[in-house]
């Protein structure tokens, strides 16, 4: 019983991180255009807030449950080594199997002209968003509530502006208001899902949460690198958005450090 409400409860925090997504995004709906300048600092405040998270939330937990399970320092660190490189490398390789298009790195993975361009972004979102969802589950799944709620609070933080950013450029490749808050809100629904595997995964066997935790901070990181930054370098904001990373990286950790 106290597994399924670990599962249950990870579920649905990954939901409410998600449902931020609509928070950032209402300026679609109701605001003016928001400044490039602004959009590219929010975007770093969101990678930073990703960054910290997955090395105080996942990293360093998971080395600590794996020094737990097989004791001493050199297993548990080749655990931690190999989690985050599988992580990584499995966000690498769907990122070439799915068809996908990002608005300023352009159509990625195999070519699928019959997919119209939205839904080739909103596969690019959904890449970008479950390492997310995961981390959220498998906090909670892991059974340290308090851990889980602060990686819950850090991952709805970032997910603000990410939804403010994907609004906004849905808007400026002509897509209605409401289309563009509605599609914005929607990919966050890939989160809830990959919560509910992360739970329950690792509420299977305590053997596994060192890897899930490292293996999401692994993911996360790809996406930090490979999508986040290099998008908000592409409009000569580079000081903004090293700020705002910067910034939300030591939000992210200061939240880690007082309530986990």
């Amino acid at each position: 019983m106290i597994s399924e409400n670990l599962i249950v409860i990870g579920t649905v925090a990954s939901l409410l991180a998600g449902l931020m997504t609509s928070v950032g995004a209402l300026p679609a709906l109701f605001g003016r255009p928001v400044d490039t300048r602004w959009n590219d600092t929010l975007l770093g405040f969101a990678a930073g807030v990703m960054l910290a998270a997955s090395f105080f939330s996942l990293i360093i937990p998971g080395i600590e449950q794996a020094s737990g399970v097989f004791g001493g320092n050199t297993l548990p660190a080749a655990v931690a080594v190999a989690g985050v490189l599988i992580g990584a490398g499995t966000m690498a390789a769907l990122n070439e199997w799915i068809p996908h298009e990002h608005f300023f790195q352009g159509r990625q993975g195999p070519v699928a002209t019959e997919l119209a361009r939205i839904w080739l972004f909103v596969l690019a979102i959904a890449i970008h968003n479950a390492p997310e969802g995961l981390a959220v589950g498998v906090g909670f799944g892991g059974g340290d509530m308090t851990a889980g709620t602060t990686l819950a609070i850090g991952i709805g933080l970032q997910n603000a502006p990410e939804g403010l950013a994907v609004a906004m450029a849905l808007l400026s490749v002509g897509n209605s208001r409401i289309r563009a808050f509605g599609v914005a809100s929607l990919t966050r629904l890939i989160e809830p899902m990959a919560g509910l595997l992360g739970a329950w995964g690792v509420s299977l066997s305590h053997l596994a949460l060192p890897w899930a935790l490292t293996f999401a901070a692994g993911a996360m990181i790809y996406v930090i690198s490979h999508e986040i930054i290099p998008e908000t370098h592409q409009h000569g904001y580079e000081k903004q958005a090293t700020l705002g990373l910067t910034i939300g990286l030591a939000a992210m950790m200061f939240l880690d450090v007082a309530f986990g």
